[in-house]
């Protein structure tokens, strides 16, 4: 079964050309299109894709507030992918601490895309550019090291949070601890359910909250 995409995005160009690129491959298939976040909810319910690839910035609801409506109101929602002209713009982050599971540069290569698509399709995190891992440092508090220091991680959970967070898949984390992928996927559903994350992006972004993982 193809990878299925809605894409969000005010500029009929940047449909076009997210469409194009997407469409190209035989594994993913675009199966809507909007204009404007407030769109989203009735056309997830609709389609039910695989993937919402989401315009940040929108006039009438924007991809942070629309992020919002769908994981609270859509039963298993679609990954989201959030789309930007610029990395360090604080929508993103904010979109990202809502819920998104990553993020893509409007300026992105063809296969960047088409990567990052089928990456988050798969749950895996996208890896967070030094200006989104600052910014999730500066948003770092007393409140995020507590809830690190009450997750109690083992030191093999540690270990597994800080390579999630240099963006490795769990193959590629099971090759560095020199373990099989399936104890590597016991120990990420053990971090996420010890941080109360929903995902492995909001398990990085505890990370880089709490001081955990450094941003450097």
């Amino acid at each position: 079964m193809p990878v299925t995409v809605l894409l969000v995005d005010d500029e009929p160009l940047v449909r076009a050309g997210l469409r194009a690129v997407l469409e190209a491959q035989s594994d993913i298939e675009v199966v809507g299109e909007a204009a404007d976040g407030a769109a989203v909810v009735p056309l997830v319910r609709q389609l039910r894709p695989d993937v919402v690839a989401m315009d940040v910035r929108m006039p009438l609801l924007d991809g942070i507030e629309a992020t919002k409506a769908v994981l609270k109101t859509v039963d298993a929602p679609p990954k989201i992918l959030v789309v930007t002209t610029f990395e360090n713009d604080e929508y993103v982050y904010q979109a990202l601490r809502a819920g998104a599971d990553g993020f893509l540069l409007k300026r992105s290569r063809p296969a960047e895309i088409v990567h990052a698509v089928r990456l988050v399709a798969e749950g895996e995190t996208l890896l967070f550019p030094a200006a989104v891992r600052a910014l999730a440092s500066e948003y770092g508090n007393k409140a995020a090291r507590k809830a690190l220091e009450r997750a109690a991680l083992t030191e093999k959970e540690g270990v597994v949070l800080k390579l999630m967070a240099r963006g490795l898949s769990n193959a590629e984390i099971a090759s560095e601890m020199y373990v099989g992928t399936e104890t590597v996927k016991s120990h990420v559903s053990a971090v996420l359910a010890k941080l109360g994350a929903r995902d492995r992006t909001q398990a990085v972004i505890a990370a880089y909250e709490s001081g955990f993982v450094a941003p450097a």
